[in-house]
């Protein structure tokens, strides 16, 4: 009987453990998050830090430099030597500097075109040369091709060229076209001569 009762217990004590081994496990389980508060719901989302990149800086094109801008291009500057070739020189009469006129006709020529070229490269010059014939002092003779270029300025002024475009320059006796000495090679040495700007 003392062994039945201790099988018993044994059994008993074995059904208990296996019992408790299959009994229903309970699942645990979190609540539910909390809806978030109004001001959270209004700021925006945190992003991690990041180095925010910047678009590229736009570089502009290389603007026309002074230099292109004030003097004409090749194409420009030899259209210039054209009109300058076909205003003639002006003449004068002999120790006279005022402007004849076949002289204003000679400046006439073209001086519109002229003056709308000049008008855009305002540092490029014409020079105005004034010439004379053989008589006469050299001193005179160079005060003389002053006034005479002095005269073709202020026309090309009032035509509209700016004064500034215009540099004189008097040689006087010294430059001669014709070395005869008559009053026909005389009248070609009595003269303004245009030249334009060395480049």
């Amino acid at each position: 009987m003392k062994s039945f009762c201790n099988v018993a217990w044994v059994g008993l004590a074995a059904f208990a453990l296996f019992a408790a081994g299959c009994a229903k496990k309970v699942a645990v389980t979190t609540p539910p998050p909390l809806p978030p508060s109004p001001a959270a719901q209004a700021a925006p989302p945190s992003r991690p830090s990041q180095p925010q990149s910047r678009p590229a800086a736009v570089t502009p094109a290389p603007a026309q430099t002074a230099q292109t801008q004030r003097y004409p291009n090749a194409v420009t500057r030899a259209r210039i030597d054209e009109l300058l070739a076909r205003i003639q020189d002006a003449y004068f009469d002999y120790d006279r500097h005022s402007l004849r006129p076949d002289a204003l006709k000679a400046l006439e020529g073209d001086s519109a075109e002229l003056r709308d070229i000049m008008a855009q490269y305002p540092a490029y010059k014409l020079t105005i040369e004034g010439h004379c014939d053989e008589r006469g002092s050299a001193e005179y003779n160079m005060a003389l091709g002053d006034a005479r270029a002095k005269a073709a300025k202020d026309y090309l002024v009032g035509v509209g060229i700016p004064a500034s475009q215009l540099p004189l320059i008097s040689y006087g006796k010294e430059k001669p076209v014709c070395n005869d000495h008559d009053e026909a090679c005389w009248q070609k040495n009595r003269r303004v001569h245009i030249v334009a700007m060395a480049q």
